[in-house]
């Protein structure tokens, strides 16, 4: 598992990328020639005041060089020729001073614009290229403010996430006055579900780091356009540590619940089990899905804020197959138990910690297929807010099920045998 976890640290840090809506670099004829247009940006204005401004080092040689920037509204790029793409331009900047301000008219909805860049070079595949340096540009991509200035960095998808994390570490703090005391004396007991408040709780302290470094990249994004691309690759490196520790105790206690109930006497407790089967089902289980979350990362590593997107790629329908596929697993050894248990309180018991496991489980996949009926620019938002908030309430949900006394407490005093899911051994077991 630690060796998982440095893997999934190495490839979050140095794979990542963050541009953001400042752009700076350079301008190259042969980068343009190539790719028939050198992508500068993508941004999605909305309402009044969008502003595109486009600064230059050396304007003279933009000048010689007939160098210019090309705008396209929502324009599939692929299908068109070089030279098509230069007359279907929705906008062309010619590039000959120090500063360029161009306005983006207003649109009933958001629109996506990309932005290219192209000089005499690009469509004349037989003229050679002179050895002129390259020209250096800085691009600002801008939506109007609240006060109708054109000083907001956020694309109209990204709009919002700002103010989503400031709320969600509200919650977390309210949280964490409430359920702070009962979990350190719940930790300090020990007990048989000892080490299921350790993940629980590393997992939950987790989430709120990668929210805390979310919200300070996010901070930052909204003044200069680009943010710190080092804690927003630690907020998506925290997100799936807390997501595979999630998963590895879900794992664990089902896999280990699933494969004791059949072999063992019903004198015994149900304990996770270490047993070679359950332990290649929870390992399996993890590994798949952290691979299948490195490629997810590696697909948007072109995108400047990580989140769960509503796109269908191959990582994302996999990543959801798996979750379903497990929520299924689990689904089918409740209702053989419950249907066969005749006390209320560990029916209850059992119900409760379904509801957690299936809201982790399963509210990404619904609410991917939830998402297509909002407008293009929400879908994005929806998954990743509605997944974020999901997953927090489903931990919140199990601390509230092992921490209370109305129900875990009360089961687990009737006698040995009533308490589910437990970590302890045979020999190990006291009062609870």
């Amino acid at each position: 598992m630690a060796r998982l976890l440095c893997a999934l640290a190495a490839a979050v840090l140095l794979g990542a990328g963050v541009r953001g809506k400042t752009v700076t670099g350079l301008l190259r004829s042969d980068a343009a020639r190539e790719t028939r247009g050198q992508f500068i940006s993508s941004f999605m204005y909305q309402g009044d005041g969008g502003l595109l401004v486009c600064r230059l080092d050396n304007p003279a040689l933009a000048t010689e060089k007939e160098s210019m920037l090309l705008l396209y509204q929502d324009t599939d790029l692929d299908t068109l020729s070089c030279s098509e793409r230069l007359v279907r331009a929705h906008f062309t900047i010619h590039l000959s001073q120090e500063e360029h301000n161009q306005t983006i008219p207003r649109k009933s909805s958001p629109t996506a614009w990309q932005v290219l860049y192209a000089d005499r070079y690009t469509c004349q595949e037989s003229a050679v290229i002179p050895s002129h340096p390259d020209l250096s540009f800085t691009v600002l991509l801008l939506n109007a403010d609240s006060a109708g200035n054109p000083l907001e960095h956020f694309s109209a998808e990204e709009a919002g996430l700002h103010s989503f994390y400031f709320l969600l570490l509200l919650f977390y703090f309210i949280a964490c006055c409430i359920y702070i005391k009962p979990l350190n004396q719940a930790l300090r007991k020990g007990g048989p579900m000892h080490t299921v408040f350790k993940v629980l709780t590393t997992a939950l302290a987790l989430q709120g780091c990668s929210t805390l470094c979310n919200y300070i990249h996010l901070a930052r994004y909204s003044r200069d356009g680009i943010g710190l691309p080092l804690m927003g690759s630690l907020a998506e490196f925290w997100d799936m540590v807390s997501q595979v520790s999630m998963l590895y105790m879900m794992l664990s206690l089902c896999m280990g619940w699933t494969l004791s109930r059949g072999r063992k006497p019903q004198s015994r407790p149900l304990q996770w089990e270490h047993s070679p089967a359950s332990t290649a089902v929870a390992v399996g289980g993890v590994v798949t899905y952290g691979v299948l979350l490195l490629w997810e990362l590696y697909l948007q590593s072109d995108r400047e804020h990580h989140g769960y997107h509503a796109g269908l790629s191959l990582a994302c329908v996999l990543l959801m197959v798996l979750k379903v596929g497990l929520a299924v697993l689990l689904a089918s050894v409740l209702y053989q138990i419950i249907s066969t248990e005749r006390s209320t309180l560990k029916r209850d018991f059992y119900l409760s910690f379904a509801k957690g496991c299936f809201l982790w489980f399963l509210c990404q996949p619904v609410l991917v297929l939830t998402a297509v009926i909002f407008n293009e620019h929400q879908r994005e938002k929806v998954v990743t807010i509605g997944v974020l908030l999901c997953q927090s309430i489903s931990m919140v949900i199990l601390y509230q099920l092992f921490l209370s006394r109305s129900l875990y407490w009360e089961v687990s005093s009737l006698s040995s045998v009533s308490l589910p899911l437990t970590m302890s051994r045979t020999n190990q077991r006291g009062r609870y």
